[in-house]
């Protein structure tokens, strides 16, 4: 990448002056005007030679003969150094984002074996609103993982036992012809009255000691499982291994108890007392000798253990931060679990709120993950009736299924975000859908030019590069600096910066019948892909029509 060469050359250039352990970055400007790339590195030698960042930056800038691909260097500010591409290197970068499948990837995890846990849904219950995000960012941080080299599995663990599919199945007992998610909710709302009862039930499902239990059981875990598998195709996700918390819970116990000195006994319960370590007291095995959540994930991670990687990753929602520090803190307090325990990182989202502020599972007026799918492909489906479309339901699909995930990814996956179903959808700039349309829009334009007998090469190029041209050649930096810090915004940002610059050009140049058609169609071919390949990797389907 010319960003690389520029950091070698760089560096190579701070050693000779002596100030070879400066810490500095090679980035994209603000604006164009400051050239393709620039490096702050003079400020950062400035401090380690004792002279004023001009000073510092003269010298560098001496120091650094020629770079291959850079036509001019500037010193700015108060110190910055400018580097502007010449017109051959940008004209290369272009033909392969045109040509080249691999464009955008980058080696920085090659031959690393990652895997990625996300979705985690509960059988029983419905998709809700928080597996949809955790769908989203953990499906894109592992296509981010891919880009970059890594050999990723997809892994999901979800919870077939516990007090809310005891809920779900008294439930279904009082009305067998509810759905599993109403049965649950129901049983969420009676619980207190009914107490006894459903415990009665949980401690049941956990001994399989009770035949009508039993069938309900195996039932509404063979339609949850199934039915979240549809919801795994339209999402675009196919999970590698699936975990499960009636496999992790004898597991957990038995961690737990073969621990004494980790998890100390209080009040008849076993505790980990986090406090000496900076976090909190959890409960690992209730008073009744029943394992917690806490428990159950240190069965999760001897589980992982078994496969062979370097890192596994884990998305859920930030109100499980301080949870995962307690888990992890006492894994590494047992043997077998230590080295997994290491190789364990918690990646966080937000929450996703509507006008009436945080949604629960456990009332009725709530939004589903799935009911927000299917009411948001419906209305795309309206907004697209006047359109001849060969497939309208699948595409409808795609544009509301890339309408949420845009939402969900535009920003750090810490963040709460405020969700405008209206705004999610608009063709107007700053959703999924107008990423979508300035795809569908290259792609018509290359078929014009297929019609035509328009071939894309360089025999018309301009003397000049256009600020597309310039905005495409960022596109592997973009990938390696969102897989470094799993941040997928990066690429959600990019891609749109990249659709407007590229309507904007659209607009302003007569491609087909303009002054360099073969130039244009080329440049169109390498947006086309860089779009597709930004969009793949926020795990966004790119329509061929709209």
């Amino acid at each position: 990448m010319l960003r690389t060469q520029i950091e070698s050359e760089v560096k190579k250039a701070l050693k000779d002056m002596g100030a070879g352990e400066a810490v500095f970055v090679v980035e994209r400007p603000d604006s164009l005007q400051h050239g393709d790339f620039a490096t702050n590195a003079a400020l950062a030698a400035a401090k380690i030679l004792k002279k004023s960042p001009k000073e510092a930056a003269d010298l560098l800038k001496a120091k650094i003969l020629s770079i291959e691909g850079v036509d001019k260097i500037e010193i700015a500010g108060a110190g910055f150094i400018n580097f502007f591409l010449s017109r051959s290197a940008i004209k290369k970068e272009v033909e392969t984002a045109a040509t080249d499948n691999t464009w955008g990837n980058t080696f920085i995890y090659e031959s690393k074996a990652i895997m990625v846990e996300y979705t985690d849904p509960n059988p029983f219950k419905e998709f809700h609103i928080g597996h949809l995000m955790s769908n989203a960012i953990g499906e894109s941080i592992a296509r981010l993982l891919e880009a970059s080299g890594a050999t990723v599995t997809r892994a999901n663990y979800q919870g077939d036992v516990g007090l809310h599919v005891a809920k779900a199945i008294w439930g279904k007992m009082q009305n067998p012809a509810t759905t599993w998610g109403e049965a649950y909710v129901y049983g969420a709302q009676q619980y207190e009255t009914h107490k006894e009862e459903i415990d009665g039930i949980n401690k049941k499902v956990y001994e399989r000691s009770d035949t009508e239990v039993n069938a309900l059981y195996d039932s509404g875990r063979k339609t949850s499982l199934a039915h979240f598998e549809g919801l795994y195709t339209i999402l675009g996700t196919k999970f590698d291994f699936y975990f499960f918390e009636s496999e992790t819970t004898p597991i957990g116990r038995a961690l737990v108890e073969s621990c004494p000195n980790v998890f100390v006994e209080s009040d008849g319960a076993r505790v980990f007392r986090g406090e000496e370590e900076g976090l909190h007291t959890r409960v690992f095995l209730t008073s009744q000798g029943l394992p917690t959540y806490e428990a159950k994930d240190l069965g999760l991670l001897k589980l992982k253990n078994e496969k062979n990687f370097d890192t596994s990753i884990t998305i859920t929602a930030s109100e499980q931060k301080e949870y995962f520090k307690v888990v992890l803190a006492a894994a590494k307090h047992i043997t077998e679990l230590q080295t997994i325990a290491q190789k364990t990182m918690h990646v966080s989202h937000g929450m996703m709120r509507f006008t009436e502020g945080k949604m629960s599972s456990r009332k009725g007026n709530v939004i589903t993950g799935e009911s927000l799918l299917k009411d948001l492909t419906n209305v795309a489906k309206e907004k697209m009736q006047e359109r001849e479309l060969a497939d309208a339901e699948k595409i409808s699909e795609q544009v509301a299924v890339g309408a949420i995930k845009y939402s969900v990814l535009k920003q750090g996956s810490g963040k709460d975000i405020i969700f405008d179903a209206e705004k999610s959808l608009s063709l107007e700039g700053d959703s999924g859908p107008y990423i979508q349309y300035a795809h569908t829009r290259a792609l018509s334009l290359l078929r014009g030019a297929k019609e035509a007998s328009i071939a894309a090469d360089t025999s018309d190029m301009p003397k000049e590069a256009s600020s597309l041209e310039r905005l495409l050649l960022h596109f592997p930096d973009v990938v390696r600096r969102a897989a470094k810090e799993l941040e997928p915004h990066y690429v959600t940002t990019y891609v749109t910066e990249l659709a407007s610059e590229f309507n904007s050009w659209y607009a302003n140049e007569r491609i087909l019948a303009g002054n360099y058609p073969h130039y244009g169609v080329l440049l169109t071919q390498a947006t086309e892909q860089t779009l597709a390949k930004g969009l793949s990797i926020l795990g966004i389907s790119a329509p061929e029509e709209m």
